[in-house]
């Protein structure tokens, strides 16, 4: 296929979706990379920053949410390669003590039910207390509040169990939040630098890393806007640009760029990340029953799968923290990826604009 055939299948028709984004959708901006087999494509609509009309670059680092899980399941799955750690060890093994009380118990949970969200732990996100925190107008007090990991855990241990390990699906971020804390455990090391150690520095991502303490970005990097959960169209929107991601950790603290999200999953659809075995393992789906979030999609250990309406199934995973939503996926040869990002955090979430952007983008046929 020639660059110019690309042009014509690719470039577009998803432009065509990212100025959908702005003028239909009232984002501020929007943007996508298309990866083919070695040539890329970079687009964009609107603005990065609101007041100043400044476009949108394919060199802005961006807030990536939830595709954190990948990258904590790809480090969680090289060490199972190597040995380190099973993927059916319990978490009272690596975390011996954590997982207690109001009827939890981390002998009952593995490291395969943390990363297929099969624990049964609640969602702290979904807490009162942090959503009066984190979605609604109490925001603009929180956004710097600091956390470190244990206390994420232990206010989902304040809820009861949804369900007995194993039994049903549940998406929570307690479970990811878990194990980056079992790879602290098994490494020697902060997680951030266990993630630079063994995927960024080996690809190259030199505009990935860990939020961790720092509330600013650390180069060029798209404005972030909320409305507060706000739903009218007028509502106000608030620069959220700097804020203390902690609240994420190794479930959404990462940040990242569309060229470097490309990159990565295209290294781990295509092999170079993990040996056959566990690539099968995070590549072996289950349904998400009807009603869970995610309902339509398939999960695996940190990565979802859907089948797009061009017959095409790909392979990814999405994002969202404050004032951002993402979306990474690629067919399963790692030939064909796309990343896209809005700086916006409402459309709760804009999915269909998603799906429709790599309906564009992933050719069946290519």
């Amino acid at each position: 296929m020639t660059a110019t055939q690309i042009a014509a299948t690719t470039a577009a028709p998803v432009q065509q979706v990212l100025n959908s984004a702005v003028t239909d959708h009232g984002f501020p901006g929007m943007v996508a990379e298309v990866r083919r087999d070695g040539r890329r494509w970079f687009g964009a609509a609107g603005t990065a920053e609101y007041g100043t009309g400044r476009e949108r670059l394919a060199e802005e680092q961006i807030r990536v949410g939830s595709i954190t899980k990948t990258f904590t399941s790809t480090v969680i799955l090289q060490l199972a390669a190597e040995y380190v750690l099973g993927l059916d060890d319990t978490v009272e093994t690596w975390l011996p003590g954590l997982i207690r009380g109001n009827g939890h118990d981390g002998d009952r949970i593995t490291i395969r039910h943390l990363l297929s969200h099969r624990s049964g732990l609640f969602a702290y996100v979904l807490d009162a207390d942090m959503l009066r925190r984190y979605s609604g107008p109490e925001l603009l007090a929180h956004r710097f509040d600091r956390w470190r990991p244990q206390e994420l855990v232990k206010i989902s241990l304040s809820h009861p169990a949804e369900f007995e390990p194993g039994t049903d699906f549940s998406y929570s971020n307690t479970n990811f939040v878990l194990a980056g804390l079992i790879i602290e455990k098994a490494t020697g090391m902060s997680y951030s630098d266990a993630l630079d150690l063994r995927i960024l520095r080996p690809l190259g991502l030199e505009s990935t890393y860990l939020a961790d303490k720092d509330t600013e970005f650390r180069g060029p990097h798209a404005h972030s806007y909320s409305k507060l959960t706000l739903q009218e169209a007028d509502a106000p929107t608030h620069d959220v640009t700097e804020l203390d991601a902690t609240y994420g950790f190794a479930t959404g603290e990462l940040i990242s760029t569309t060229g470097d999200l490309s990159t990565f999953l295209g290294a781990l659809l295509g092999g170079r990340l993990l040996p056959p075995a566990q690539l099968e393992e995070m590549l072996t789906m289950t349904r998400v029953p009807d009603g869970k979030w995610l309902d339509g999609h398939s999960y695996g250990l940190g990565l979802s799968s859907v089948e797009l309406p061009n017959g095409t199934r790909v392979y990814g995973h999405g994002g969202m923290i404050t004032g951002n939503w993402s979306y990474l996926y690629g067919t399963r040869d790692g030939r064909q990826t796309a990343a896209m990002h809005v700086n916006g955090d409402w459309g709760c979430p804009p999915v269909d604009l998603f799906i429709e952007t790599l309906n564009a983008a992933v050719q069946p046929d290519a």
